[in-house]
């Protein structure tokens, strides 16, 4: 809502104390205060919001030191600037200062969000938010120029092109990174580790994401990789279990469910994620100052695999609905979660529609474990922590071969009966995966042990039975 600027000449220009222009004006600003709470969102949370009656006073010293400060800016400021802009300022700096995910949208960033979330879009294929003044990286998106180009989750980007990010929106920000595909832009970033910002080039792309990658590892041992939460995730990995349970010719022994550099995405189809692989318990629940924010999410029955082993990957750039899919098959003892400790944005965002075409984005709740933990600002914590190394083929950084008896001068000679070619293509195969992704190749091993132990353990059990 902005000012009517003939009214306020009108009163300027009657004759009447230049101070009755700010009472004017704080009126003004009262109703528009008054009248928000009449507003309607369209959202359930805003209707279940707490009666203005209830809450504490309109704080009037306050509205008149804004209007005062207002005042005194449309005035005195060096460029005329109209009302509509300055208020449109102020509410950005009050969403802003709240916290790094709450914002207002004009119509134009309203419309970019809602092609963001649509799954195509022009850019880079990085996932942002605001941190102190600066840019951070929460994740690079797979097949994209950023992960190309080696950005890292947690990077900092302090300029754009030419361009000082510091102070920069969000929006701006993001906006300044999209282009049409085949533009360029370099991006200037500083990294924990190293000494001295860098700048990296980068060539815009119309960036379309498969949510989910899947292959098989192993015999019955399938690898998912989900690259984020967008609509339609679980259907398409649903379809890739299907496909990898044809390609194993027979029920899969277990699976390693990728979430690095998930920078996370729509709250239904983490939930939908969980409950794929639990037969029951609670998945997340949402708590914030209002009493309907308070949401539980419980898995139904039904695990499709049917309790095969299960190690998910997770890692700095594992963020918001990435970090509820990992906490609840974590809580639940469904998985083993292997990697580095999560990003740890655990904020429910509410995007609300304004009657004239904006938005405001609003943080409205935090995202609870089923244990009870918060992932905000603290993340997931991984059973099993990695070392941060690579294995390259000529300087090994990991030792993958040790010493066999085949390998000792003046060793007998064995009896040849069969050649097990299946053995010598998994010894080649693991080789290539530890130098490709060191994390799946430990995520492999360990689902290999698993399996030997649930076979082993069925068999016992069977065994035993009378």
């Amino acid at each position: 809502m902005a000012f009517e600027p003939r009214e306020m000449s009108k009163q300027k220009n009657s004759g009447k104390p230049k101070s009755l222009s700010r009472h004017v004006l704080l009126g003004v600003l009262l109703g528009v205060l008054l009248a928000a709470g009449a507003v309607d969102f369209n959202h359930r949370l805003e209707a279940s919001a707490t009666p203005a009656t209830s809450q504490s006073p309109l704080p009037l010293t306050d509205l008149q030191k804004f209007a005062a400060i207002l005042e005194r800016v449309r005035s005195q400021y060096v460029e005329e600037v109209s009302d509509s802009k300055l208020l449109e300022n102020a509410i950005r700096g009050m969403l802003n200062g709240l916290d790094p995910h709450s914002s207002y949208m004009d119509a134009d960033e309203f419309r970019e969000m809602q092609i963001t979330t649509s799954g195509r879009f022009g850019g880079l294929g990085i996932q942002v938010q605001a941190d102190e003044g600066f840019i951070r990286v929460v994740a690079p998106l797979d097949d994209t120029p950023a992960k190309r180009a080696g950005i890292q989750a947690r990077d900092l980007i302090i300029r754009i092109d030419d361009r000082s990010v510091q102070g920069m929106d969000l929006e701006e920000a993001v906006k300044l990174m999209r282009g049409d595909p085949g533009t360029s832009l370099t991006l200037t970033l500083v990294r924990e580790g190293r000494d001295t910002p860098f700048k990296v080039k980068l060539t815009r792309e119309v960036i379309k994401v498969a949510s989910v990658k899947s292959r098989l590892l192993d015999e019955g041992i399938g690898y998912i990789r989900v690259t984020q939460f967008a609509a339609e995730a679980t259907n398409e990995a649903s379809k890739a279990l299907e496909q990898l349970h044809k390609e194993a010719k027979g029920p899969l022994k277990g699976i390693v469910l990728d979430l690095r550099n998930n920078p996370g995405g729509l709250l239904s189809d983490a939930v939908s994620m969980s409950d794929l692989f639990l037969n029951s318990g609670r998945i997340v629940y949402t708590k914030g100052r209002v009493p309907d924010s308070r949401q539980d999410f419980d898995a139904t029955p039904g695990d499709v695999l049917h309790g095969a082993p299960m190690v998910v990957l997770v890692n700095q750039g594992s963020a918001s609905a990435a970090e509820i899919v990992a906490g609840a098959l974590q809580d639940n003892h469904r998985a083993l979660l292997m990697g580095w400790t999560t990003f740890g944005k655990g904020s429910v965002q509410t995007v609300m529609p304004l009657p004239t075409g904006d938005a405001i984005k609003l943080t409205t709740a935090r995202y609870y474990t089923p244990s009870g933990r918060s992932i905000q600002a603290d993340g997931i914590h991984p059973d099993i922590v990695l070392p941060a190394l690579t294995v390259s083929g000529e300087n090994k950084e990991v030792s993958l071969d040790a010493t066999r008896e085949a390998d000792l001068r003046g060793r007998l000679s064995g009896t040849v009966e069969a050649v097990r070619f299946k053995d010598i293509d998994r010894a080649q195969l693991s080789q290539k995966l530890a130098q490709e992704d060191y994390a799946i190749y430990e995520a492999l091993n360990l689902l290999r042990a698993l399996s030997i132990q649930r076979a082993y353990l069925d068999k016992n059990q069977v065994a035993a039975a009378p």
